[in-house]
C-alpha cells in the first residue's frame, strides 16, 4: 500500500478508513497511517502559530505606530488595513480552536512560540517604512508578548494607545 499512498493519497485514506470500519485491522498501512495522524495533530498546531504570528505581528506594528511614530496621516489609514488582519486572524484562531478542542492547552506554548517569529515580522515589515534613524531591532519590542492571549483574543481590542478612528 505504500505505492498508493505515495501516488494516490486521498485513495489511500478511502481505503484505510474501508479497512478500519470492517475491522480488517490486520490489512492497514499502519506505519504511514500512524505518520499521518501525528502529521495531521502538528499541522494543526502549526496552523494555531501561523495565526497567531499575524495576530502578533499586526498587533506590535499597531502598537508602535500608535506609540512611537504618531504619524496620524499613516495612522488612520495603516491601522484600518491592519485591524482586518487582526479580525481575521481572531476568526481564524476560534475556528481552529472550535474544531479542535484538544489545542486549547497547547495555546500557551504556541504563543510563546509565535511571539518570537511575530516579533521578528513586525520589525522586518516596520523598518521597510520607517526613516533609517527609526529602524527597529529586537529591543524595540519586550522579549515576551506584553499581551495575555485573552486580551489578544479580545474582540475589538487594539493596542492604539489612545488613538482614535
Amino acid at each position: 500500500m505504500n505505492s498508493l499512498y505515495e501516488t494516490d493519497y486521498h485513495q489511500w485514506l478511502t481505503n484505510q478508513v474501508a479497512l478500519l470500519r470492517d475491522r480488517n485491522f490486520d490489512q492497514l498501512d499502519l506505519e504511514n497511517l500512524l505518520e499521518d495522524l501525528e502529521l495531521g495533530i502538528e499541522s494543526k498546531v502549526d496552523n494555531l502559530e501561523h495565526f497567531l504570528i499575524n495576530l502578533i505581528h499586526h498587533l506590535l506594528k499597531m502598537d508602535y505606530q500608535t506609540t512611537v511614530l504618531k504619524d496620524t496621516v499613516a495612522t488612520e489609514r495603516v491601522l484600518k488595513g491592519w485591524m482586518v488582519t487582526v479580525c481575521t486572524c481572531r476568526s481564524g484562531i476560534n475556528k481552529l480552536i472550535r474544531k479542535n478542542h484538544s489545542l486549547a492547552p497547547r495555546i500557551e506554548g504556541a504563543l510563546k512560540v509565535a511571539y518570537a517569529y511575530g516579533k521578528q515580522d513586525a520589525i522586518k515589515a516596520m523598518n521597510l517604512y520607517v526613516n533609517k534613524n527609526q529602524k527597529l531591532d529586537n529591543n524595540s519590542f519586550p522579549d515576551e508578548c506584553p499581551w495575555s492571549y485573552d486580551q489578544l483574543m479580545t474582540e475589538d481590542w487594539y493596542p492604539l494607545n489612545g488613538v482614535e478612528l
